[in-house]
Order: C-alpha cells, then sequence, then structure tokens
C-alpha cells in the first residue's frame, strides 16, 4: 500500500497545515535556505491554519508565493504592510511568526463562531449551554425520586 492511499483526503487539503491527534490544527513553516522552522501555532480550524501559513510564506517569499488562499493575499497584505511596518523582505523569523498567529487567531476566533451560531441562533447540538439550565432553589428540599420510574440511563 502507498503512503498517499494510508491518509485520508480531509487531513490534506491545505498546504503547511496539519492536524494532531487530539484534533487541533497545527501550521509551520521552513525558513529559506536554512533548517530551522518557523512554528506558527495551532488552532481549532484547518482554515485558521491555512491562513496563518499564507501569511507566512507571503511574507517569506513575496507575492509570487503559492497561497491557500490567494484572494484574500492582497487584501491582508495591505493592510499588514500598509500599517507603517518593516518591508516584506526585513521581517526577522519572530515577526513573522507574531503576524501568522495574528492572522490565524482572527480566522478562527470568526470560524468558531460561525460553528456557534448560524443567523443568530445557538448551533444545534443537543446540549444546552452551562448558562441555560434551570437552576436548582437550594432553600428548597428536594423531592424524592419515584422508585417506579424508568430511567433514561
Amino acid at each position: 500500500m502507498e503512503r498517499g492511499e494510508k491518509r485520508k483526503s480531509h487531513e490534506k487539503q491545505y498546504k503547511g497545515i496539519r492536524m494532531r491527534k487530539w484534533g487541533k490544527w497545527v501550521a509551520e513553516i521552513r525558513e529559506p535556505n536554512k533548517r530551522s522552522r518557523i512554528w506558527l501555532g495551532s488552532y481549532t480550524t484547518p482554515v485558521a491554519a491555512a491562513r496563518a501559513y499564507d501569511t507566512a510564506v507571503y511574507y517569506l517569499r513575496g507575492p509570487t508565493a503559492r497561497l491557500n488562499f490567494p484572494e484574500y493575499a492582497a487584501a491582508e497584505a495591505g493592510e499588514l504592510v500598509g500599517s507603517g511596518g518593516p518591508p516584506l523582505h526585513d521581517l526577522s523569523a519572530a515577526s513573522i511568526r507574531k503576524k501568522a498567529i495574528e492572522v490565524g487567531s482572527r480566522v478562527d476566533a470568526m470560524e468558531s463562531n460561525n460553528s456557534v451560531s448560524v443567523h443568530g441562533e445557538p448551533a444545534r447540538t443537543g446540549f444546552k449551554p452551562c448558562w441555560a439550565q434551570e437552576k436548582p432553589d437550594l432553600n428548597k428540599k428536594p423531592e424524592p425520586e419515584d422508585p417506579d420510574a424508568v430511567d433514561d440511563w
């Protein structure tokens, strides 16, 4: 069996990211002409990790870089570079990491908010949020359970 056959198709849908065993998505990139890697963070969604990677690869390789989301590159580059920051080629690994984590975290928060609510309504998971559960009256004596009742356990 070939190595590519073992992998599921959803695991490698974006460049520069991978999924941890416990479900988190991480992004990292190699520094040009070095063996070292730049850690770009750990995210709950693959899109956030891919956008963090895109930010880093854009700063490392410029506008000709191969991106996961090229449609966002021009807007983010104008926003991040045009803010009075250093030119693309003058960024250190630490500043590239910082900018990539900013973008990835912002996208992760937006993706997480989208999964929690759709059009202002909570996502239907079958569970009530902890703040919506009924609070017992602690001044009231509890009623005994019915021994003949059928348990749902």
